[in-house]
């Protein structure tokens, strides 16, 4: 099995930004696509980001691609969430996921493992 541990979430003024830490245990990490979702209160859970298994390539929507940056340091078992020029709208509960297997899926249904996430709320 695996466990995820989120960290970093909080307030932050908007335009500001916040780094999220994924930290991870049970199974080899650089084994696992490593991915970021977010859920609003009365919204679907949505993807954020994700990474593959070196490092390379990372898929983001487009709400969030050139904000937002994922990165993953396998020496240490953990999966990072760059989050820059915040939104209002950006607001919400942060998962990070892991998934075995090679291919970088961007739909949280593909995803094996999650994490009890972190809050990020930005203010306006």
């Amino acid at each position: 099995q695996v466990q995820l541990v989120e960290s970093g979430g909080g307030l932050v003024q908007a335009g500001g930004s916040l780094r999220l830490s994924c930290e991870t245990s049970g199974r080899t990490f650089s084994s696992l696509v490593m991915g970021w979702f977010r859920q609003a209160p009365g919204k679907e859970r949505e993807f954020v980001a994700a990474v593959s298994r070196s490092g390379a390539p990372a898929q983001y929507p487009d709400s969030m691609r050139g904000r937002f940056t994922i990165s993953r340091d396998n020496a240490k078992n953990t999966v990072y969430l760059q989050m820059n020029s915040l939104k209002s709208e950006d607001t919400a509960v942060y998962y990070c996921a892991a998934r075995s297997g090679s291919i970088v899926f961007t739909t949280k249904n593909e995803y094996d493992y999650w994490g009890q996430g972190t809050q990020v709320t930005v203010s306006s």
